[in-house]
């Protein structure tokens, strides 16, 4: 070993020792990058260890191995997002207010993380099943259909929602119109042109999309 990596290997030793917490964060970013543009079976975790300051068999020490770091980074991706939802107090707005700033919200957050739509794509993939063995994600999933569930029962106390909504469904629908926006931008793009991905046509876009879920659980006398 040269004396340039024998230093590399101290300064390594010292941050593990230091702040493991950050060492992991910091795998768990570069991996997520790794993953949503390589995959489960493209991305070398020798290619994560050269973009953190650790090595491979740190990741391995952290991690036990790719896939166990791959559902990490799932579960990670899934809690931001759901992080996000809690943060904006929707129970504190009336009912469509509390609804079009989800849907605002989720439109927004999946424009601005084309990773998590990435990873989302890959482990159907694999046909979630890094997903069905994570507790962790199937918990941390449950409380967006609760929090439709609250806006939607307020809403029909107040006589303004449809009484056939079912939460599941509705934040199925707001999951298609967001998701594909992102996962099939490249392909929509080349066969239809760019207008759409513009400022203007997101923006547009937007705005159809949320008032297209809105209305679509409106009383007709609404």
């Amino acid at each position: 070993m040269t004396a340039d990596a024998k230093t590399k290997t101290t300064r390594q030793r010292g941050s593990w020792k230091q702040d493991p917490e950050a060492v992991k964060a910091d795998i768990l970013r570069v991996a997520r990058e790794e993953f949503a543009a390589h995959g489960l079976s493209g991305a070398r975790a020798q290619e994560i260890a050269s973009r953190t300051k650790t090595s491979k068999r740190m990741i391995f020490y952290y991690f036990k191995d790719k896939e166990n770091l791959y559902r990490e980074v799932l579960e990670q991706a899934y809690r931001d997002v759901r992080t996000g939802e809690k943060a904006l107090e929707l129970e504190n707005l009336d009912p469509v207010a509390a609804l079009r700033k989800l849907v605002a919200y989720t439109f927004d957050h999946h424009r601005a993380n084309e990773d998590f739509i990435r990873l989302v794509m890959i482990e159907n993939i694999h046909r979630g099943s890094h997903v069905a063995e994570s507790d962790t994600i199937r918990a941390g999933n449950s409380p967006v259909v609760e929090q439709l569930k609250e806006i939607v029962e307020r809403g029909q106390q107040q006589g303004i929602f449809r009484d056939d909504i079912d939460p599941l469904q509705l934040h199925w629908k707001i999951s298609a119109f967001c998701f594909f926006n992102v996962s099939n931008e490249a392909t929509f793009s080349v066969i239809f042109g760019n207008e759409m991905t513009t400022q203007t046509g997101q923006d547009s876009l937007k705005a159809d999309v949320v008032d297209t879920i809105v209305k679509s659980v409106l009383t007709t006398s609404t």
